[in-house]
């Protein structure tokens, strides 16, 4: 793989930066013990260690500190449809698990339907992550809205390492959901699973003339900072496209300039950085989504967005619709390519 040419244009300025506003040596960095240096001296007990520690050592990154990860929500989160009509394979979701298993990845996340069908048949070959709650996009109009589909015990009973779950900040209905996902986190931990969170905004608000400030760094860095502070083990959060949604939206939420005088640039390594900083300077883990399929250049963007989650010290990706949205053989090759990203040692933290 030539990731030079993947990047095009961006591959110097993502290749050889340098974060000075907030330095590496400031991070808690990824590695191959990275549960014993960050969760062997907190309150998680023994079986969320080791479920954690399964996570990390699944697949082709198993053992170094990094994972990839294959989703399998999209039906409910962006419909059947529009997730699987490109590829119908893949509404039978054995074939999507069998995707993740032949693609090296560390983990699955899924829904309590998949892993009720699939559980005794895969639940010992590749780590579960069952997503307990979701926004269901059959009221109308549609809302923002994410409702809990099962139980932590349930998940639990089917064999899960791990649990999901979504918060729209920004939404309506943003205050219940924190409260209620707290409350899965802290049975999930007693139960020995560990926990990942889907931090993300919804609010026609954020959407100031043509910017779109859901993708900007401040703001979903506040959301993260939320997240891991009501018991998320690993923080799920869209790449950064701007920044200044803060001082956009005015009256709404605290900030202060040097974010954005010295701590950050336009570079989105750096507005990545922001985020992973957030999330306790790295201490729970950051892995960005790889968003829609765009079809040819679907591998570009996912390598993009690999390597610079990876060099502001990020722990990984989540990525669905480009893998699955293809030929099987092409969603293997596109899981390869993310996970060569984190096996290659010549890309480091910036």
């Amino acid at each position: 793989m030539d990731i030079h040419s993947l990047l095009g244009d961006e591959a110097d300025a993502l290749l050889s930066h340098e974060s000075k506003g907030i330095p590496a040596a400031d991070l808690t960095k990824p590695g191959p013990d990275f549960v014993d240096r960050v969760f062997g001296l907190s309150d998680r007990s023994p079986q969320v260690l080791r479920n954690l520690q399964g996570l990390f050592d699944h697949g082709r990154l198993g053992g170094t500190g990094y994972v990839s990860i294959l989703p399998v929500d999209q039906g409910l989160e962006h419909s059947a449809a529009a997730s699987f009509a490109p590829n119908p394979k893949y509404f039978d979701p054995t074939n999507i698990i069998e995707l993740a298993v032949e693609g090296g990845c560390n983990a699955v996340a899924t829904t309590f339907g998949v892993l009720g069908q699939n559980s005794r048949r895969f639940a010992h070959k590749i780590p579960f992550i069952v997503k307990i709650n979701h926004n269901e996009l059959m009221t109308l109009p549609n809302k923002f809205d994410q409702i809990m589909f099962g139980s932590v015990q349930q998940a639990y009973d089917l064999g899960a390492a791990g649990v999901g779950a979504t918060i729209y900040f920004g939404s309506d209905e943003a205050t219940r959901q924190i409260v209620e996902v707290s409350q899965a986190f802290e049975e999930a931990h007693a139960l020995g699973l560990f926990t990942v969170l889907w931090c993300y905004l919804r609010n026609p608000g954020f959407k100031v003339g043509d910017v779109d400030y859901h993708v900007a760094a401040d703001l979903t860095a506040q959301a993260n900072h939320i997240g891991v502070t009501i018991g998320a083990d690993i923080i799920k959060q869209k790449l950064p496209e701007n920044n200044g949604g803060f001082n956009a939206l005015k009256g709404y939420g605290k900030t202060h300039k040097l974010v954005y005088d010295e701590l950050t640039t336009d570079n989105p390594i750096d507005l990545t950085r922001w985020q992973v900083l957030n999330c306790y300077s790295g201490k729970m883990g950051l892995i960005n989504s790889g968003g829609a399929s765009s079809g040819a250049s679907d591998m570009a963007e996912a390598v993009r967005t690999a390597v610079i989650n990876k060099r502001a010290g990020g722990i990984g990706l989540i990525s669905g619709r480009k893998a699955f949205q293809r030929p099987t053989a092409e969603g293997v090759e596109l899981l390869n390519a993310i996970q060569d990203v984190y096996l290659d040692e010549s890309i480091t933290l910036a």
